[in-house]
């Protein structure tokens, strides 16, 4: 196939005329189905099997029965990418059992072959600023050998050559080393004669930037910051004393006698005093109260009109939370940090948290039937964090620091559903499924010191396959915990569950499981409206520790792909909302088509002009300079090992697309359409040269799954 010729430039004019048309809608019921123009045989949608419309297969005439691709990634890499990286290179592991995956991913660096010393970077070439190393510098301080020698050649992409950053503020921060140097550097005579290069800066961008405030990232700490964290110079006051009691208390609270529950909780939520009484009256006598109650906390609305971008790491990085947000993401998460890295100043750590002012914009609210009273959406936002923690301590004190460093943040949210060995192991993640006990006061810790800020959690169904245990949890975490009810501690104060329809052996293996999301709904809902019938007066909440409002939202997450399914789930699960995990990787339009209730069939140039919109982002994010470039790449690559699965709903034959179903092989309306769906990752690094450039010669790229880098020829 031929290479298409596609501009790399905003406009991308003169791109393949045929998809200039615009976009195209196709406003189709469920039911309804688009019909091949030659027969072939025909497949049930329950064979897994993407049914693609006869004139669009490379083989029509087998496609029925021909042999399926391998599912093309990793999909667990969509929640922890870098710590299944971390496992699969501990010495000992079993490297033969995460099947179909590259086990030691490698990507190379993007650096400057000549590095040019930091004091040479921003000021004119003849009067730079003094380099505290002197001559014992190891780094170029001729301006002009690195130039010559050192610094990749200037890309000509974004409207021939123009700096995103210097075009967007006046001013770029990557000064000489930048890779549309030539945008913004002119060679200047001075007085005596001699010519000096100098960077040029366009005072009225710059001014603008700064009397209006323009702060394009926000919860940003500074190197300082870090620096007094990691030597602990930052004081968790809060935490520290809430930790202490914690210690004190938590034998006081456990269950007296034995294994077995002081009361029994039956099913219909009613209680009933079992044996020990005696002994329960001693404990509440011993309590002490915590030495903090939490504060009341902001508000929160979860509704129909706000699908949730879920916390993915790696692929949920800044510049693709962007794009979402541009196409209609109402709720964004950070990428998940570790607590025991953020409490100790872990630099990349911190860096998950930051967020594009696009991000501290409230949310769309379209009905007033589920806004809890004293719901302000003008102090609301979309951005929240999530955090991951073993221990108690770990979680409470990072809540802390969190809530005090980085004050745009609409929620802290637990991460209870990573699957991946590594974090398992560490006691976190998932494994707190298995200890409610623990997960409760962890949350009811993060409470006592996150301010105003609310406290939600995302959960599995369970650990084990068949022995789904989140319906159990789900009422421990808004009714209280047998143990804590005993000694009157207060319940865990949670404002929202997000609960991911599988188990953590199921991984992403078979389908979600929403008949169960929606039992789990149905409880939350009748919690919610008939708490005083389902409660005795001992276990009424104390109103000095109720901070959710009478209400906890639930949101569904599992295998939605289309505004249909979106849809759907509200009406028969009863969720509030729904999150996106994968299916906003495969196809970040998956909101637009939510907030328009109809599908969106994408062409290709469109499709093309959101991975400029990445690049370019990505570059505001980390840089112009050869590192920023190379950073750029290798995310925008993990994007595309996602993005490439989307079929054009132009060629199915059947809607709805489900997400786990596979295509035959399959040629595109045009080249570049068959291009962006390659699944060779050779293609993938051609698409991301028409923006950021030829990668270096020690530039690598490994895919995730051993199907995407075989050694056949790329398309075109």
């Amino acid at each position: 196939m031929a290479e298409p010729q596609v501009a790399a430039q905003s406009s991308l004019n003169g791109s393949l005329e045929s998809d200039l048309d615009g976009l195209k809608r196709i406003n189709a019921h469920p039911s309804n189905t688009i019909e091949a123009s030659s027969p072939r045989k025909r497949l049930k949608s329950s064979d897994g099997v993407a049914l693609i419309r006869a004139e669009y297969l490379v083989h029509p005439a087998s496609a029925a029965t021909e042999s399926l691709p391998p599912q093309t990634t990793g999909d667990d890499e969509a929640e922890a990418s870098q710590y299944i990286q971390k496992e699969l290179q501990r010495p000992g592991k079993d490297k033969s059992r995460p099947k179909g995956q590259n086990t030691n991913r490698a990507f190379g660096y993007s650096r400057d072959t000549i590095e040019l010393c930091s004091s040479r970077i921003y000021d004119p070439e003849l009067s730079p600023r003094e380099c505290r190393f002197g001559d014992r510098c190891k780094y170029e301080h001729d301006l002009r050998r690195y130039l010559a020698g050192g610094k990749a050649p200037d890309l000509d992409t974004f409207n021939g050559g123009r700096c995103p950053n210097w075009e967007r503020r006046g001013v770029c921060a990557n000064g000489f080393k930048c890779r549309f140097l030539r945008s913004h550097m002119e060679e200047r005579t001075r007085e005596d004669g001699t010519k000096e290069l100098v960077l040029i800066e366009d005072p009225i961008k710059k001014d603008s930037v700064a009397e209006g405030g323009d702060v394009e990232f926000v919860n940003v700490i500074d190197a300082q910051q870090k620096i007094d964290l990691s030597k602990r110079k930052i004081r968790t006051e809060k935490a520290d004393a809430y930790v202490k009691w914690l210690d004190l208390n938590t034998e006081k609270v456990r269950t007296p006698g034995n294994k077995h529950s002081e009361r029994t909780v039956q099913e219909n939520g009613e209680a009933i005093v079992a044996e020990h009484k005696d002994e329960i009256e001693d404990n509440r006598a011993q309590y002490i109260e915590p030495p903090l109650l939490p504060s009341e906390k902001r508000r929160l609305y979860f509704g129909p009109a706000t699908p949730v971008l879920a916390p993915l790491t790696t692929q949920g990085n800044l510049p693709f939370r962007r794009l979402c947000v541009d196409l209609g993401a109402q709720m964004t998460y950070s990428e998940m940090a570790m607590s025991l890295p953020l409490i100790q100043g872990s630099k990349s750590e911190w860096a998950l948290l930051r967020a594009h002012r696009s991000e501290i914009t409230p949310p769309v609210v379209r009905t007033s039937s589920q806004v809890i009273e004293g719901y302000q959406n003008s102090k609301d936002m979309k951005f929240g964090v999530q955090i991951a923690a073993s221990k108690p301590w770990q979680a409470i004190k990072a809540t802390e620091l969190l809530t005090t460093l980085c004050p745009r943040l609409r929620l802290v949210d637990l991460n209870c559903g990573c699957p991946i060995d590594m974090i398992y192991r560490a006691g976190a993640g998932s494994a707190l499924l298995d200890n409610q006990a623990k997960l409760e006061r962890i949350i009811q810790g993060m409470n006592a010191v996150s301010g105003e800020v609310p406290v939600t959690v995302k959960i599995r169904t369970g650990t084990k396959d068949g022995k789904p245990t989140a319906l159990k949890l789900a009422r421990r975490l808004v009714l209280g915990g047998q143990e804590t009810n005993a000694a009157s501690t207060g319940r865990s104060g949670v404002a929202a569950i997000t609960l991911h329809g599988r188990s953590r052996q199921q991984r992403y293996t078979k389908s979600a499981d929403w008949a169960y999301i929606s039992e789990c709904a149905a409880l939350i809902k009748r919690i919610n409206e008939e708490e005083s019938q389902v409660t005795d007066t001992v276990r009424e909440e104390d109103p000095r520790t109720a901070v959710s409002h009478g209400k906890v939202f639930f949101i569904g997450n599992g295998d939605c792909y289309s505004h249909v399914d979106y849809y759907q789930h509200l009406e028969d699960a009863g969720v509030d909302s729904v999150m996106l995990g994968r299916g906003a990787l495969i196809k970040p339009w998956l909101f637009e088509e939510i907030q328009q209730n109809q599908y969106v069939d994408k062409s290709a140039s469109e499709r093309l002009t959101y991975v400029e919109r990445f690049a370019r982002y990505g570059l505001e994010t980390w840089g112009s300079d050869e590192i920023g470039v190379g950073t750029t790449r290798r995310f925008l690559l993990e994007w595309l090992s996602f993005a490439h699965r989307y079929v054009p709903v132009g060629i199915l034959e059947r809607l709805p697309p489900r997400i786990q179903d596979r295509p035959p092989k399959w040629n595109g309306r045009n080249d570049l359409e068959t291009l962006l769906g390659s699944e060779n990752y050779k293609d993938w690094i051609k698409i991301s040269e028409m923006f950021l450039g030829p990668t270096q010669k020690n530039f690598k790229f490994e895919p995730k799954h051993r199907s995407n880098a075989n050694e056949a020829e790329a398309e075109g």
